[in-house]
């Protein structure tokens, strides 16, 4: 009982951080409930929820949210997989070389999204005009012309050291014995990377997957910061219609309602990765 005692603070204080906040998302998801007229308030039942998966721009968003969410995560896995075997190999400067490409994990998302606005993808005086200049093209005005992309070139840029970080990681307790003699066997690297280094690499892979995929359904400050969901609802996710929906038409009803959706679609994405990674570890 003593340990249970001592505990009781701590998980009582997590339990109520947990459980008031979402007691309170689904009261508000249930009535009438507008931040400019917060006098007018009534139970609606589930119209809110109604409102919200019939706006126009849901369909849209979530299938946004989706293509955001493959996409970062294919680019991010396949290419973590790549740098984290380049490093692994031995050469000078390789603790620089590590260092510098797990730094943009540390960036902050905003401090992201301006970086690439205005030093990269602007289309006057970024970095990549510049290139386009160089081999005589028309420089390409990314954040009007492929919105949603530039979004997700950004994120994954700076979820790419992540990836590499936590493959570079599993690389470390590759048996490099079993490796040496598969290659004196005959096992050339296509074959040594196919049979030993990927299903090695399994469970990292299906944690990368889990964890990118949790946080990669609230992407909102890129958004926000670069294309503001536009053009039109070109570059909106699911994370940012709810902003919309409190802080743009104010009503809070309609957004908690969407919150819990929100809520309800990365609990079914983590139990399925959850599971996903459990197959892995037996």
């Amino acid at each position: 009982m003593l340990p249970r005692l001592l505990m009781t603070p701590a998980v009582a204080t997590l339990f109520l951080w947990m459980i008031v906040p979402l007691v309170m998302t689904i009261y508000f998801s249930v009535i009438r409930y507008n931040l400019m007229q917060p006098d007018q308030t009534g139970f609606v039942g589930l119209a809110n929820y109604e409102y919200f998966v019939t706006d126009p721009s849901f369909t849209v968003s979530v299938v946004n949210t989706l293509l955001l969410l493959g996409s970062v995560i294919v680019i991010t896995v396949l290419g973590g997989i790549a740098l984290a075997l380049l490093i692994d190999e031995p050469f000078p400067g390789r603790g620089l070389v590590r260092l510098l490409l797990i730094a943009p994990f540390f960036v902050m998302p905003t401090v992201n999204a301006l970086l690439w606005k205005h030093m990269m993808m602007n289309p006057i005086y970024g970095v990549l005009a510049q290139v386009w200049q160089f081999f005589g093209a028309t420089p390409v005005d990314w954040l009007t012309d492929w919105p949603l992309w530039s979004v997700i070139v950004m994120v994954a840029w700076q979820w790419l050291p992540f990836a590499t970080l936590i493959f570079m990681t599993a690389l470390q307790s590759l048996n490099r014995e079993q490796l040496e003699a598969a290659q004196m066997d005959g096992a050339n690297y296509l074959q040594r990377l196919r049979f030993m280094v990927l299903p090695h690499l399994g469970r990292s892979i299906a944690v990368v997957i889990m964890i990118e995929m949790i946080f990669l359904m609230s992407v909102f400050a890129e958004i926000f910061t670069t294309t503001g969901g536009g053009p039109g609802d070109a570059s909106t996710n699911v994370a940012f219609l709810i902003f919309k929906q409190a802080l743009l038409n104010f009503d809070a009803g309609v957004a908690s309602a969407g919150a819990l959706f929100a809520v309800v679609l990365a609990n079914i994405a983590a139990v399925f990765m959850i599971r996903l990674v459990g197959k892995n570890l037996d």
